[in-house]
């Protein structure tokens, strides 16, 4: 297993996290734990987890499953920011709802500090100015080392850095960010803006879940039990009308050669290639059985030639849209001398 700072911090993750969203629901406790204690002894020490994963169970898992292993040699995260109850104040990034779910968690961790806390999405009904203030108050007390953001935009991301960096808080460490061939559309503004603050990228649903394990094919429409893709709904990112075009099946071909050509599966080339993103911190594998974890840890190993990098990053470029495309047309056509027709596309 190799390490990687987290951003601009002196914190190093492993190359591979291991992601328990499904850890006491689709996986049993049993095989939860034994994910755990086999990750840290192949040398993983970055582990995600989040309040409403279960809800709570995961949590109280992964608080288990930490038990025999030195807490020193874990890098463990979590999230709050979503609905944990009935009452008025059990969702959001309030103060109050900061606060109350660190503890929470805390407690159902088993632990006496949060190494990685993420707010899990943008709150508008919360001035960001207090979410970071409450964030802040955390860092300070000790019950958390470093904050992360998950599923913020460009500009929700600057906004929170500049509240930061104005009031002098602590400021986020981490991006936790959907990113795999099959969605890269965090590349328009996501990873410029957290290179450009400190932050490192930890990927989430590498596998465009499970788009990219090779098991689906061509007009062959998985059924409504068929993972994340026959299950999610329509207006979701791994919903099959999403998933099932040209671009992506072209992506599906490269990877068959080059299962081929490395010996190796799928998913062990999609994990690869995130790798060489720039940037990138740690990628979140999401495993549901035993069988899948034994694959997604061997992705930490498998090294892709620049040619293959450079040939499944050309295919699976999305196309950009307004102004992205349009900003792109004027950077190319005034790179260098201008001509007369700068403007005539040619």
């Amino acid at each position: 297993m190799k390490y990687r700072a987290l951003g601009r911090t002196g914190l190093f993750l492993s190359s591979i996290g291991l992601g328990t969203m499904l850890f006491g629901t689709k996986t049993t406790k049993k095989d939860s734990i034994t994910m755990m204690h086999d990750f840290f002894t192949q040398g993983g020490n970055h582990v995600d987890t989040a309040n409403v994963y279960g809800p709570f169970i995961s949590e109280e898992i992964v608080g288990e499953g930490l038990k025999g292993i030195a807490r020193d040699t874990a890098v463990l995260a979590t999230k709050l920011r979503f609905s944990v109850g009935t009452t008025a104040n059990d969702w959001g990034l309030s103060r109050k709802h900061i606060l109350q779910e660190a503890e929470a968690s805390l407690r159902r961790l088993q632990t006496d500090y949060i190494d990685l806390l993420y707010v899990h999405c943008w709150d508008g009904m919360t001035p960001i100015e207090e979410t970071m203030a409450a964030l802040n108050d955390l860092v300070v007390s000790g019950k958390v080392r470093y904050i992360g953001v998950s599923n913020f935009t460009g500009w929700q991301l600057m906004k929170s850095y500049s509240v930061s960096k104005e009031m002098r808080y602590h400021r986020f460490s981490a991006g936790q960010f959907q990113y795999s061939l099959v969605d890269r559309n965090i590349e328009l503004e996501i990873t410029d803006a957290c290179k450009e603050t400190g932050m490192g990228l930890v990927p989430w649903a590498p596998l465009g879940g499970g788009f990219l394990t090779g098991k689906y094919q061509r007009a062959n429409r998985p059924g409504t039990s068929d993972g994340r893709i026959g299950t999610s709904a329509k207006w979701h990112q791994e919903h099959w009308d999403k998933r099932n075009t040209e671009q992506n099946w072209q992506i599906i071909d490269a990877m068959t050669e080059m299962t081929k050509k490395y010996d190796t599966t799928y998913t062990r080339i999609a994990l690869a290639w995130l790798l060489t993103r720039e940037n990138v911190s740690s990628v979140l594998i999401g495993p549901r059985t035993l069988e899948q974890y034994a694959d997604n840890m061997k992705g930490a190993s498998l090294e892709l030639d620049s040619t293959d990098v450079k040939k499944l990053t050309d295919i699976s470029t999305p196309e950009k849209c307004y102004p992205y495309s349009f900003i792109d047309f004027l950077v190319r056509k005034t790179a260098g001398p201008q001509p007369a027709d700068m403007f005539e596309d040619s």
